[in-house]
């Protein structure tokens, strides 16, 4: 597996994301999403992504966290090799609705609750989840500081960021930003500017939904006939070529597909020893 530097560190070039092992309506038994972190482990996957608020419902707040913690207790590999990042500052109200909480009290508190179902004293790279337009962004980003500066984390990163937010972030951190995590698929290629700016600040950036989302993955071949074209032409599935354009896009670039079978999770390894051609990749940016 080829690797790519993430803050203080070195991941997988492909990392995992975890959200669809625990989201209502498409979450897998607890054996079988075992089994899928379990596969992508042993393919040589080195980065798991999770979040306080990917859960079933509003009150099992933690449960993928749990699940990851469960997953990496079970598994024979070396653990102390695996970077386990999480998200607080998004969260669940009942009836399965989202909301935000940017407040500096609260993001320490979810940081807390994240320790523990992750079983942990540090975590490995924790990232503010959603910017909350009631709560100052440098406000908010001063608790992932004092995070850091206290030891409860090791690296800090955010999510769902514009450019302005990402350079705010940076500054507040006093250049330790390390990630970035936000949309980026062949369907969502609006964060263009922000991975520009995350390669310019020499920033990991962590597309969520590479594939597309949980729905849409299993149909990009048909939505998006360059896909199929250059898969067909290569014999392999569209989802893998999908992250390695991905990964062409930048250096910077670590996408985190989800998975919920341990045979999607090994297809989308493959991907980081696909090299397309500047042929394809043009056939695909068109």
């Amino acid at each position: 597996m080829h690797t790519r530097p993430l803050g203080q560190t070195t991941v997988s070039s492909i990392g995992l994301g975890a959200m669809p092992m625990s989201v209502a309506g498409h979450m897998p038994d607890e054996a079988q999403s075992i089994r899928t972190i379990h596969a992508a482990l042993d393919a040589g996957v080195t980065l798991i992504d999770t979040a306080d608020a990917y859960t079933p419902a509003h009150d099992q707040v933690g449960h993928n966290e749990r699940l990851v913690a469960k997953a990496l207790a079970s598994w024979g590999g070396d653990r102390d090799t695996v970077l386990v990042a999480t998200k607080g500052g998004h969260t669940r109200v009942p009836g399965g609705g989202w909301a935000v909480d940017g407040r500096p009290s609260y993001l320490v508190e979810a940081c807390e609750r994240s320790l523990k179902a992750l079983g942990v004293e540090t975590i490995g790279l924790y990232q503010h989840h959603r910017p909350d337009p009631s709560v100052p962004y440098e406000e908010t980003i001063g608790a992932l500081r004092d995070l850091l500066d206290t030891g409860k984390i090791r690296m800090a990163g955010i999510s769902n960021a514009d450019p302005g937010q990402i350079r705010t972030a940076y500054d507040v951190l006093g250049g330790r930003l390390a990630s970035v995590q936000n949309q980026y698929s062949p369907a969502f290629r609006s964060s263009e500017p922000e991975i520009d700016v995350c390669e310019e600040l020499g920033v990991a950036f962590l597309p969520w939904s590479p594939l597309g989302g949980i729905s849409a993955a299993g149909r990009l071949g048909g939505e998006y006939e360059a896909f199929a074209k250059v898969a067909e032409g290569r014999g392999v599935s569209p989802q893998r070529v999908c992250l390695a354009w991905e990964l062409a896009r930048s250096p910077v670039m670590i996408p985190i597909p989800g998975a919920s079978r341990p045979e999607s999770v090994r297809d989308s390894v493959e991907a980081a020893d696909l090299v397309l051609t500047a042929e394809e990749l043009a056939q695909l940016d068109g």
